[in-house]
C-alpha cells in the first residue's frame, strides 16, 4: 500500500521542518493538527489543592508549561517571587526559559542532564529546600519515584491540564497514516472519533507510553520512534515510506 496522505498530530512545523521534505519527496500530503492543548488551572484550583506559593522556597520545572503557568498563577494571586527562590530544572533548555520571565544570572539555577532522576545529585546537594513541583494534570511516575528517593520536602501542584481538542471539522479516514506524540493524542482520536476503526490506515506513535496506549485502544501499530537507528519520528518515518515504496 502506498501512503498518500499523513496527518500528523502536533502543530505545523516551521518551513525547514524535514517532515516537509519528506512531502517533498515522497510526493504525500503532510497535514499537522494539534490532538490536545493545554488549559491552565485557576486560582481558586490551587486554593483547592491547598498550596500557598509563599511557604515555597525552591521549584522543580520539567517543562516550559510548567514555567509559564507557574509565573502565570504567582502574578494572578501578586506572589512576588523572591530573589532567593532555588530553581531546579530537568534540562538546561528549561532553565535557559526561565529568563522569560525572571533575570536568568541573578537567580539560584541548576538543571540536570535530561532525565528526571538526573536530578537527584541536585536535591541531595540542596536538600534543606521546600520545593514545590508545579505539574500537568498526568505526572510520570519516574517523577514520584525520584521524588520519594530524594528524601526531599517536596509537594505537587497541578498547575494545568492536557485536554483534547475539537477535531470534527475533520475526518480521520481521510488519512492512510495517523502519528501520535502521546497517550492523550491517542485519548483524543477515541474521544472525536468514537466509530474510528482502523482497517487499513497506518498508525505511527512516538516513545513506549504511546505505544502501550494505542495497543490498549485496540490499534496495531505500525511506526515506532524512538529507536537506536532512527531517534526521530521524521527519521523513522523517512525510512519507513521508503521502504513501502520500493
Amino acid at each position: 500500500m502506498r501512503i498518500k496522505s499523513i496527518l500528523v498530530s502536533q502543530p505545523a512545523p516551521s518551513e525547514s521542518s524535514p517532515y516537509l521534505d519528506i512531502a517533498k519527496k515522497e510526493k504525500i500530503k503532510i497535514d499537522f493538527r494539534p490532538f490536545i492543548h493545554v488549559e491552565g488551572a485557576d486560582n481558586k484550583e490551587l486554593r483547592t489543592q491547598k498550596i500557598d506559593l509563599t511557604q515555597f522556597t525552591g521549584i522543580i520545572f520539567t517543562s516550559k508549561n510548567a514555567i509559564d503557568h507557574y509565573f502565570r498563577l504567582a502574578e494572578e494571586l501578586r506572589f512576588s517571587v523572591p530573589d532567593t527562590m532555588r530553581y531546579i530544572c530537568q534540562s538546561e533548555a528549561i532553565a535557559n526559559y526561565l529568563q522569560k520571565h525572571i533575570v536568568y544570572r541573578k537567580r539560584k539555577i541548576s538543571f540536570g542532564e535530561k532525565n528526571f532522576a538526573d536530578l537527584l545529585p541536585l536535591f541531595k546537594k540542596f536538600p534543606a529546600e521546600k520545593y514545590l513541583l508545579p505539574s500537568s494534570d498526568v505526572l510520570s511516575p519516574d517523577i514520584v519515584k525520584t521524588m520519594e528517593a530524594s528524601n526531599v520536602d517536596w509537594t505537587r501542584a497541578i498547575m494545568y491540564r492536557t485536554v483534547c481538542s475539537d477535531l470534527t471539522d475533520i475526518n480521520a479516514k481521510d488519512y492512510d497514516m495517523l502519528i501520535f506524540f502521546s497517550p492523550q493524542g491517542i485519548k483524543s482520536l477515541q474521544q472525536n472519533f468514537p466509530d474510528f476503526k482502523q482497517e487499513e490506515t497506518k498508525i505511527g506513535v512516538f516513545g513506549n507510553t504511546t505505544m502501550a496506549a494505542a495497543e490498549e485502544a485496540g490499534l496495531k501499530v505500525d511506526l515506532m520512534a524512538p529507536t537506536k537507528e532512527t531517534p526521530s519520528m521524521t527519521m523513522a518515518l523517512e525510512k519507513y515510506i521508503k521502504a513501502l515504496h520500493k
